[in-house]
């Protein structure tokens, strides 16, 4: 708990927020739900149709742990990781389903909406130590 404690409630809420996007969308469309459009996206590089759904529920996983980490990561690095996955997202999108930006809640709005919060968490972290 001393980790907590030691955090300034922007980064807090900023670590929370970007903790809970990640798990929840490796949770819910990739694992729970296994979505049709996050299963068409990935057909884009991966052409084999019968280990789509597989991959689908592996990346899920996988998100659900950088979310964890997201969570309670010392590092001002992981938050630069962060931006940088989230920008090749936005670039995978803008590339094969550029269609995708015209739809409410569309991944510009969240992915641009959570890359801020990693600035400010990176912001946030850096008022505590010195970065690395």
């Amino acid at each position: 708990m001393r980790f907590f404690s030691t955090q300034t409630p922007v980064l807090l809420i900023c670590r929370a927020a970007l903790s809970f996007s990640w798990v929840y969308q490796g949770a819910v469309p990739k694992i729970a739900c296994q979505s049709r459009g996050e299963i068409e996206l990935l057909g884009h590089i991966l052409p084999l149709n019968q280990w789509l759904c597989e991959a689908v529920f592996w990346i899920g996983v996988a998100e659900i742990l950088f979310g964890l980490f997201l969570l309670v990561a010392s590092r001002a690095w992981v938050f630069w990781l962060n931006i940088a996955a989230l920008s090749g997202l936005l670039l995978f999108v803008a590339i094969f389903e550029p269609a995708m930006f015209a739809l409410p809640f569309n991944p510009l709005t969240l992915n641009f909406s959570l890359i801020a919060l990693s600035v400010i968490a990176w912001l946030e972290l850096k008022k505590l130590k010195p970065v690395s």
